[in-house]
């Protein structure tokens, strides 16, 4: 498509750098195979089997670059897309600079959609962009321009863990992992029958035998008396965390069930927005955030909820695009945990190093990832933007 002349009127200041092109495109990353977890096992979903992605690229008038991105699962995609196309003339001819301002200028401009949702899950492909932008610019990997606390960060592996993955071929995966470095396992329960649950528990925490954390994610699944049964009959294991026991927007509930175990609870990975993770910090209802940069808004939001959460002295374990949370989760002040998830792998030309049980901080300029040849294949729509 023909790149979209945009007119300014106005920019903000006459100094400094300016947008001068946006490219956005929409990429359906097909997976290995189906992913099934508890909302499957359910009928409220159909099994996984491709993730949309929403990339825009950067270009200033001083020749800087950068690259963000935003995903959703199962639908979404085109509405992302569409919902990008429509706010990106807004940054044309602005500083990139600017980061908070323009959050809020592209907010505004879809306001009648509101400030959560696929709004600002549209809005954090910019946001992450512009802050690859200026890392870059700085010749710094984002985390060293935010300001780490560490070099390297926990990993935890999810992806050869979900219940659609029969239990020997969950068992081999959890070598394979081990042997690559990750430093914990989580699996997903949830199961119709809670019996099959905890054996499959047991087989997990026997082949672990003390050599990593282990971790486990309901997905929503459970109502407040099987979440409060599934976590006594779970605190035997000692596990790190319990993951989404309750609804995402159930605050109350996560807040009685975090009051009544032993076992931390996490959540906060399907809310989109700052705020609906304040409600959750507020009522003390997790004592692990798990905020998701693409879907909260971007990177902007990422570290407002980091502030509220670390002043209430929770840890932090933020959920999938392991390429922009291992820069974020470095810069917490309390030891956090990042997800490996090697879905993503086909998109970038680059590999996250990992070693003994931790995931190194890339010293690569910005996010320290380029898209890959795959990746432009699997474009199905894309517009671009220029002054």
């Amino acid at each position: 498509m023909p790149d979209r002349t945009v007119v300014t009127q106005n920019p903000t200041s006459t100094e400094g750098d300016r947008l001068e092109r946006l490219d956005i495109s929409l990429v359906i990353l097909p997976l290995a195979s189906p992913i099934s977890d508890a909302k499957v096992s359910t009928g409220r979903q159909k099994p996984l089997t491709e993730v949309a992605f929403l990339f825009v690229e950067a270009e200033t008038a001083q020749g800087h670059q950068g690259l963000g991105f935003s995903y959703s699962k199962r639908a979404g995609g085109p509405g992302l897309f569409a919902h990008a196309c429509e706010i990106a003339p807004n940054l044309i001819g602005e500083d990139p600079n600017d980061i908070g301002r323009l959050w809020t200028k592209l907010v505004w401009a879809g306001a009648s959609v509101g400030r959560s949702g696929l709004a600002t899950q549209a809005i954090a492909a910019f946001d992450n962009c512009l802050w690859d932008c200026k890392a870059k610019r700085a010749g710094l990997s984002l985390g060293k321009l935010l300001g780490v606390h560490r070099d390297s960060v926990a990993c935890y592996n999810t992806s050869g863990g979900f219940l659609s993955t029969p239990i020997e071929v969950l068992l081999d995966n959890i070598d394979r992992s081990l042997e690559a470095g990750i430093g914990g396992i989580k699996i997903k329960v949830g199961q119709p029958d809670w019996r099959v649950d905890l054996k499959r528990l047991e087989a997990v925490q026997k082949r672990l035998d003390g050599r990593a954390a282990l971790m486990v994610d309901a997905n929503q699944q459970w109502d407040r008396p099987t979440a409060l049964r599934m976590g006594r009959a779970m605190e035997l294991f000692g596990l790190t965390w319990i993951e989404e026991p309750l609804d995402a927007y159930d605050a109350e509930g996560h807040a009685a069930l975090a009051a009544a175990l032993d076992t931390p609870i996490a959540s906060g990975e399907m809310l989109t927005s700052a705020a609906e993770h304040l409600e959750l910090i507020k009522l003390n209802a997790v004592d692990i955030i798990q905020p998701d940069a693409p879907r909260v808004g971007g990177i902007s939001q990422f570290l407002r909820v980091a502030t509220f959460a670390d002043q209430k002295g929770l840890g932090l374990a933020p959920h999938f695009a392991m390429e922009i949370h291992l820069h974020l989760a470095a810069t917490y002040p309390r030891e956090p945990w990042v997800e490996h998830f090697d879905w993503l792998d086909p998109l970038f030309n680059e590999r996250q190093e990992i070693k003994g049980g931790r995931m190194i901080l890339s010293k690569r300029p910005g996010l320290g990832v380029t898209l890959s040849e795959k990746c432009r294949a699997w474009t199905r729509a894309r517009d671009s933007f220029a002054r």
